[in-house]
């Protein structure tokens, strides 16, 4: 018997083109594994996003999650929690957690993501 795993929620940046790019990638990468994956493009929801503890800005830079049970995980570990959904993607998951890996690749992704914004005009 298959166990299956409980619904989470994806907060994710609508406005950003590679945001919904790698949004459709990985629903491509889930199949049927990503049907219990809502996805929410948190464009214009700051007071949603606040009512659920997430700091609107917070939420531009980094990826949030909402487990079933209501808590919530943002950058490296929404990620894992997300990647470890698709087979293909779980090895990736097991080294992203590495202690030797995650700080550099947090840091790496902070400057990706506060480049991208600039770029844009949103901060």
């Amino acid at each position: 018997m298959t166990i299956k795993p409980q619904p989470i929620t994806v907060f994710y940046d609508g406005a950003c083109p590679r945001c919904v790019k790698d949004r459709h990638l990985y629903q491509r990468l889930a199949g049927r594994n990503g049907q219990d994956i809502i996805w929410f493009d948190i464009t214009g929801q700051d007071r949603y996003l606040k009512n659920l503890a997430i700091d609107p800005q917070l939420a531009l830079t980094e990826l949030h999650l909402q487990l079933g049970d209501g808590s919530i995980l943002s950058e490296l570990d929404a990620y894992i929690v997300l990647m470890q959904r698709v087979n293909l993607l779980k090895p990736l998951a097991w080294l992203i957690a590495l202690p030797v890996i995650r700080p550099l690749l947090a840091k790496l992704y902070h400057q990706r993501v506060l480049q991208r914004l600039k770029a844009s005009g949103r901060i």
